[in-house]
């Protein structure tokens, strides 16, 4: 598994090449999964495998040692649809509610509004009005 971070026309996109065989690449975009159609076979030197986890810790007795990780309400609001913005209703450090309008998204010729997920601070705007942005794209992150 590889996994590399673009910036195309100014959007960032982490894409994580998860399989390759001949022709055929299995790929995911933002989290998306795709199958690609590679123009020529891959050398079959090149291979793409998962790395194999770490085994779970455990105590000096052998029993399992649990941890907890701490939960947050920092998430970014990911874009449903591919599309173009037309409108960001928020500025950075804005409080916004859950439910409370933050961008105009333009997908399939129809204006689909963005809301919160939660309640928080905006703490990113990943876009700009006039961007291009793919299924899942991350828009604003609140925190």
């Amino acid at each position: 598994m590889k996994e590399y971070k673009l910036i195309i026309n100014g959007n960032d996109y982490s894409v994580v090449i998860n399989d390759i065989e001949d022709t055929l690449a299995e790929v995911e975009v933002n989290g998306t999964p795709y199958k690609v159609e590679i123009d020529k076979p891959m050398k079959k030197g090149i291979a793409f495998s998962a790395p194999k986890p770490a085994p779970a810790p455990v105590s000096a007795e052998g029993t399992p040692v649990v941890t907890h990780q701490k939960t947050t309400s920092v998430g970014t609001v990911k874009s449903p649809l591919p599309g173009i913005i037309l409108e960001v209703f928020v500025k950075l450090g804005d409080e916004v509610k859950s439910g409370q309008k933050l961008l105009m998204l333009e997908a399939m010729k129809m204006e689909n509004t963005i809301e919160a997920d939660r309640s928080g601070k905006v703490t990113e705007i990943h876009i700009d009005k006039g961007a291009s942005v793919l299924e899942g794209a991350p828009l604003v992150t609140i925190g």
